[in-house]
């Protein structure tokens, strides 16, 4: 089954301790396609401007994306420009140029309002319902948002989980937006608002995942090299939703499989800056290491003492 994914397509210039890229491809939406497109068809909504390369659109394309739903209007492509240190769980934020982003109203493609499954990227939340007043029936949605949303639409947002199955945020988010330091109580928090699951991201720690009965812990997958944490997050989200528009199995064994395939797919996305590492990326690899990550957490049953 394909995937509808709204959010952004943008330019980075990013800055780590091994080396800066400067106006690679970047943006939510870009980074959760490419992710997901490993495992099912996704069909992108996004809005980029008069600067934005061919051949960006090109790669894109050339991985089965439907970018039917990409604007291309007068002005400037969205650019964000950070920093990491060797913290590599957080980004310092340089410069922050909205550009057509500030003109974008997300106007689904009549082909993507049956979709089954919907992924909210980053956007304001104001937009993430206009999407869902045009979406029909879908089987799953799931959003993610960031700090800025927070602090600025609380209410809007609370609106929106009200509405999805899955929220997908890092535990930082998940403390600021219900004012919890405990994690556990900032989950069951934004579950009572009515989503179904929350999957908070821990970074090199890292997932967790929520239900009103149950939690569910999967580790990083532990690396050398960590060249760019820069997208890992829809990274993550791609190989999640991607894995389960593909298997159709939304039963508690088979999200957690996804999650776990989510992780896979950030742990290659980081060894590169911005896309290179997903381009040369082939499925036999995600079989190898999703082979290794269940051998990070596979251990003996109790023996009676």
């Amino acid at each position: 089954m394909s995937i509808v994914v709204v959010g952004t397509v943008a330019f980075d210039t990013v800055e780590t301790p091994f080396g800066k890229g400067e106006n690679v491809l970047g943006g939510s939406a870009t980074y959760f396609s490419t992710s997901a497109s490993f495992f099912t068809d996704v069909s992108l909504v996004a809005v980029v401007g008069e600067d934005f390369p061919q051949e960006h659109v090109q790669f894109l394309q050339s991985r089965d994306i439907d970018t039917a739903g990409l604007q291309r209007i007068p002005g400037k492509t969205f650019h964000w420009t950070g920093k990491y240190g060797y913290d590599l769980n957080e980004a310092q934020t340089l410069d922050t140029q909205l550009n057509v982003l500030t003109e974008f109203r997300p106007n689904l493609p009549e082909s993507y309002r049956d979709a089954e499954y919907v992924f909210l990227a980053n956007i304001d939340p104001d937009l993430q319902m206009d999407v869902l007043d045009q979406v029909r029936a879908p089987k799953l949605v799931a959003c993610d948002t960031m700090n800025f949303w927070i602090s600025s639409k609380p209410e809007s947002l609370k609106k929106v989980l009200q509405k999805v199955d899955l929220v997908v945020i890092n535990e930082g988010e998940a403390r600021q937006f219900t004012g919890e330091a405990n994690l556990v109580k900032a989950a069951r928090s934004i579950i009572s608002l009515g989503c179904k699951r929350l999957v908070v991201k821990r970074g090199e720690y890292g997932v967790l995942m929520f239900t009103k009965d149950s939690v569910f812990a999967a580790p990083a997958y532990p690396l050398e090299q960590v060249f760019d944490p820069t997208g890992a997050g829809d990274t993550f989200a791609g190989g999640l939703m991607g894995y389960l528009a593909n298997t159709g199995d939304l039963s508690e064994d088979g999200i957690r499989q996804a999650i776990i395939f989510g992780s896979v797919m950030a742990s290659f996305n980081v060894e590169d800056f911005s896309l290179e590492r997903m381009k040369r990326l082939e499925y036999r690899e995600i079989e190898a290491r999703y082979k290794n990550f269940k051998s990070l957490t596979s251990f003996r049953d109790i023996e009676p003492l």
